[in-house]
């Protein structure tokens, strides 16, 4: 009996692994039909990465007026308040309540 399937087992093989291939090109973690997925992470990345950039030019503009060569008396004053809190006497000063969550 296995003499009559030898010459099967060949193509029995590559067929398998033809449909292999194509179904995990297909489904696969970098399919066809996963483009849409990747393009959506794709643009919730780029958003991040647009927000991170903002934030990092901020971080640097506020530490450019915190150094030695350009200090801002505004900004050294803000942050010895929240680093600190103290308040100038003249200042009024809100206390919110946390609230739940």
């Amino acid at each position: 009996m296995y003499f009559r399937l030898k010459p099967y087992l060949t193509t029995a093989a590559l067929a398998f692994l033809i449909f292999f291939f194509a179904f995990h090109a297909l489904t696969g973690e970098r399919g066809i039909l996963m483009s849409r997925t990747r393009d959506e992470v794709l643009a919730d990345r780029q958003a991040e990465l647009k927000r991170l950039q903002a934030e990092r030019a901020s971080l640097e503009t506020r530490a450019h007026y915190l150094r030695d060569q350009s200090l801002s008396a505004d900004l050294l004053e803000e942050r010895a308040h929240v680093l600190l809190g103290f308040v100038d006497p003249r200042d009024y000063v809100i206390r919110e309540i946390p609230g739940p969550g």
